[in-house]
């Protein structure tokens, strides 16, 4: 397995995998948000990442700007998405793109990274509730969903000290994106 940097070659492949792990319900809109993260300038800088097989490309992520309103010089980025095709599921892909992403962003001095994601997976790769640690979503979160909103913090002594509404790149601040 290796995971490495995409390139444009990659892209169709990409939002394959996407349309594949997020299925016929949810697959297309991934896949097209993908796209559009990929030409979005106001997304920059960003880190795509690939995991790639001898069968091919079986996992994405990606990592795209973010900038905390209140404080602009606090470097932050947000995972969204994450996917790997359905049958490669399981076998800790997910984790490792994680995993290597976060270091390539914390070797690149960003301080923060955000997940809206599942509660029960982020976690276990040091995501925490951001809401409760004073950071604010780009669209309000309900109750119900609250610790889907996570951070992770990659300099020590970001979160305690600064807080505030995140403000995304212009085609993931449309609220479609925001519904859990």
């Amino acid at each position: 397995m290796q995971i490495r940097v995409s390139t444009e070659s990659d892209r169709t492949v990409i939002t394959d995998i996407h349309s594949n792990a997020f299925g016929p319900g949810q697959g297309q809109e991934i896949a097209e948000l993908v796209n559009g993260l990929l030409d979005d300038a106001t997304a920059e800088p960003s880190l795509s990442m690939v995991a790639e097989t001898d069968d091919g490309l079986v996992g994405h992520i990606l990592f795209t700007a973010v900038r905390v309103q209140s404080h602009p010089d606090t470097s932050a980025r947000i995972l969204a998405p994450l996917a790997v095709l359905n049958a490669f599921q399981g076998a800790g892909i997910g984790g490792m793109l994680i995993s290597k992403g976060l270091k390539r962003l914390a070797e690149s001095g960003v301080d923060l990274v955000f997940v809206l994601g599942h509660p029960g997976y982020y976690p276990k790769h040091g995501f925490r509730p951001a809401g409760a640690l004073g950071f604010e979503a780009p669209y309000a979160i309900p109750p119900e969903n609250a610790d889907a909103w996570m951070v992770y913090e990659l300099s020590a002594g970001v979160i305690g000290r600064i807080g505030g509404r995140i403000q995304c790149c212009e085609v993931l601040s449309q609220p479609q994106h925001w519904r859990e």
